[in-house]
């Protein structure tokens, strides 16, 4: 493949902004490698898988020859969706990464749209919220007539000072099964 083939791969994937940097997302990336060699295959091996950590190589290539090579780690306790599929997550990121030094999606950056959102959440899921969600989670409360009370216990916290982005997320994603309990239980606070 030539130099210009390449660029027109490139070319065809569509970009995300993340915190106003462009990023290709594996899936654009794999779309890319596709188009320019239709052929071409995409092989993952897990290197390690000891104690909720895992290890994953990829590599791409092309006939006998490889075009490159990826490696990537995801710990379990990582974040909340690795605590279902952090072997996935591990296995994209060692793919656009190894796409990546192939020439795909680089015009950029090698790490891949994922990857940075990925490190987006773990270093935000530590961080607390801030006031407006604050307050966004109060009215909430109140326009669902659920007690703060039982946010708080859902969210294992004394104060909504405490909570952070992680546990907000997780509050979130359970908030109608929080709501029909309570509804259930006659909006009683227990």
């Amino acid at each position: 493949m030539t130099f210009e083939e390449l660029r027109k791969a490139n070319e065809a994937i569509n970009l995300v902004d993340i915190k106003g940097k462009m990023y290709a997302p594996v899936s654009e990336r794999v779309k890319a490698f596709r188009m320019a060699y239709p052929t071409g295959w995409i092989r993952t091996e897990i290197l390690s898988n000891e104690g909720g950590v895992v290890v994953m190589r990829a590599t791409v290539g092309v006939g006998d020859l490889t075009l490159g090579t990826g490696t990537a780690f995801e710990k379990e306790t990582g974040s909340y969706i690795n605590k279902t599929s952090y072997i996935e997550n591990c296995e994209t990121s060692a793919v656009g990464r190894a796409l990546g030094f192939a020439g795909f999606g680089i015009d950029t950056d090698i790490a891949s749209a994922e990857e940075l959102a990925n490190a987006e959440l773990n270093n935000d899921s530590k961080e607390k919220i801030n006031d407006p969600t604050r307050r966004a989670i109060i009215a909430r409360c109140m326009e669902d007539e659920v007690p703060l009370q039982t946010v708080l216990r859902c969210a294992k916290i004394n104060d909504l000072s405490e909570m952070t982005n992680a546990q907000h997320m997780r509050l979130m994603e359970k908030w109608e099964t929080i709501k029909a309990a309570v509804a259930a239980k006659g909006g009683k606070n227990e």
